[in-house]
């Protein structure tokens, strides 16, 4: 009788899903899968803080800041209220007081909040990591914005965005370099829609949000990577980066460092720093990059 009741107990403890089994097959073992499906850049809005044998070392943070590149992680952010904005905590991730001429923070919109309007000639574009905003533009059109969506706001252009529930936004904002007679116009879109461009001697998938014409002074760009794919130019040049993972990891050259790096994390990049990335891990890497374009650098 105890022997039966205790294989009737196992049998039940495998029904039920609590005992797994590991399948073995030309010594090589794997696990079934008991995650369940996660929304898109789940982990940019919930990363892992630091490794485990790591979380309770008083003091420890992988963010680093130096003259001429940042590497700001989630353990690191410090949300307060964002001025002009109701029910919105913010965490400003890159300033100039660190030497960009542009500013990037995450906004998190409680319930029933709403959106500042920004400072005189400066331009803003928002990117939705979690939840749906809602974008009242100049014209009074309503815009409803989900995850991977996003829209460009043109300087002096009235707007807000609204959230009547927990949402997460990246924003970009700079005091616009006007050129000529060229004016920006409202963009609003999502990255899906957006086609796979040519990367001539390079093999990671690009995007760009935003369009190329002149009256643009920056874009944002969306790069993929399938694990094991990196970078093959090291790249010097005179543009100024802003970037947030959303998706995977892999390790980061910035100068003469080399930072392992993961979904969260954002990364400054000053004029004329050696650059590199390469993709690790089982998934795809996806970062979203700010680049200054279509001006002088006088």
């Amino acid at each position: 009788m105890h022997s039966f009741s205790a294989h009737s107990l196992f049998v039940t403890l495998i029904l039920s899903g609590f005992v797994r089994f590991s399948f073995c097959e030309q010594g090589f073992c794997s696990v079934p899968s008991i995650i369940d499906e996660q929304p898109l850049y789940w982990k940019a809005t919930n990363p892992t803080l630091s490794p485990s044998h790591l979380q309770d070392l008083p003091g420890f943070t992988r963010s680093v800041y130096k003259k001429d590149h940042a590497l700001i992680t989630p353990e690191s952010h410090v949300f307060s209220p964002l001025p002009d904005w109701s029910n919105t905590l913010a965490a400003y991730l890159i300033t100039p007081a660190m030497g960009s001429h542009f500013v990037m923070y995450l906004a998190k919109m409680q319930e029933n909040s709403k959106s500042g309007f920004p400072p005189e000639d400066v331009e803003r574009l928002i990117f939705v990591l979690h939840g749906v905003v809602t974008l009242n533009d100049a014209s009074g059109a309503q815009h409803k914005l989900e995850v991977d969506s996003y829209a460009y706001l043109p300087p002096n252009s009235q707007h807000s965005l609204n959230s009547v529930a927990a949402a997460t936004i990246v924003v970009f904002e700079r005091r616009y370099d006007y050129f000529e007679n060229y004016k920006p116009e409202q963009v609003i879109g999502s990255t899906d829609k957006q086609p796979l461009l040519e990367t001539p001697g390079e093999v990671f998938g690009l995007r760009k949000l935003l369009p190329t014409s002149l009256a643009y002074d920056f874009n944002i760009h969306i790069m993929d990577f399938q694990p094991g794919e990196f970078l093959n130019v090291k790249e010097v040049h005179y543009n100024q980066h802003g970037l947030l993972l959303l998706e995977g990891q892999g390790i980061y050259r910035l100068s003469d460092s080399w930072y392992p790096v993961q979904a969260g994390d954002t990364i400054w990049m000053a004029p004329f720093v050696p650059q590199w990335y390469g993709a690790l891990g089982k998934t795809k890497t996806r970062y979203l990059l700010y680049k200054d374009v279509n001006r002088s650098p006088f």
